[in-house]
């Protein structure tokens, strides 16, 4: 009896000794090590999502054999290029692409976004890339304004609830109400009206689809918006952010950013 309750003690230190040995094995395996940050786990997986609409040209569209392209999806291209990597586009409404990109559901963000302070409290951005500024644009044969001030007593047209119709008219403009860039345009060369007010990029824009369109910029407004690139907030996007500022500085020095700009735009919106 005194026999066979020893020989069970044996039985149960030799499996209570084999099974420690298995742990201490199993702790001495290391588990595969996760990328700490943003730009470690995009190069990990060799791929960059981007975020962006597809919908909005000449930023980001689908062309007449329905590839995506445009200033941000060329630009997002370039850029994980330069990071070493390809880039991904997931497309979406404009009003799920910051929420998406709060998500984590892709790794930044390339759709024209402008860098505001509110924006800012929400997102890390990279440096602007391009800069917006409201244009006075007139038919090029009108020299009677060069500047803001010259809009006092002149005839304008916007859609009325926007700022460039309220900047017309705290300079003295009065301001007839429009539908849409394309009514706006057609006023301004039958000679309905003097000028009209709109962003420089969507300037570059209508001339690039109508080159034949006479209508110059006469003047710019003083502010600028600048648009950049947002990503999730927080110390693990740090990496990635100095990564993409670095690309867009090696963009701009090549001279690669301005190309691209005049390509989409029609003129260099990439300087402040």
């Amino acid at each position: 009896m005194h026999k066979s309750i020893c020989a069970g003690r044996r039985r149960l230190l030799a499996a209570a000794s084999f099974s420690a040995a298995l742990i201490m094995t199993g702790c001495d395996k290391k588990a595969p090590a996760v990328p700490a940050s943003l730009l470690e786990r995009v190069r990990a997986k060799g791929e960059m999502l981007i975020g962006t609409e597809g919908t909005w040209a000449p930023w980001c569209y689908h062309d007449a054999s329905g590839a995506l392209t445009g200033f941000d999806v060329e630009l997002g291209r370039l850029i994980a290029k330069k990071i070493g990597v390809k880039a991904v586009f997931m497309e979406g409404k404009w009003d799920g692409l910051l929420a998406g990109l709060d998500a984590g559901r892709f790794d930044l963000m390339i759709n024209g976004v402008d860098r505001t302070p509110e924006r800012e409290k929400a997102f890390d951005f990279s440096d602007p890339y391009v800069f917006n500024r409201t244009a006075v644009i007139v038919r090029e044969d009108n020299r009677s304004i060069a500047s803001l001030a010259d809009l006092r007593g002149k005839t304008t047209a916007n859609t009325i609830s926007s700022t460039y119709a309220a900047l017309a008219e705290a300079n003295g403009a009065k301001v007839s109400g429009v539908d849409d860039l394309q009514q706006t345009f057609e006023l301004l060369m039958s000679g309905r009206i003097d000028a009209t007010l709109n962003a420089e990029v969507a300037f570059f824009d209508y001339k690039r689809v109508h080159p034949e369109a006479k209508v110059r910029i006469a003047a710019l407004a003083p502010d600028v918006t600048a648009v950049a690139i947002p990503l999730k907030k927080g110390g693990d996007s740090d990496t990635m952010r100095k990564a993409v500022n670095d690309a867009l500085k090696s963009l701009r020095d090549s001279g690669e950013l301005s190309e691209l700009s005049k390509r989409f735009f029609g003129g260099d919106i990439t300087k402040p």
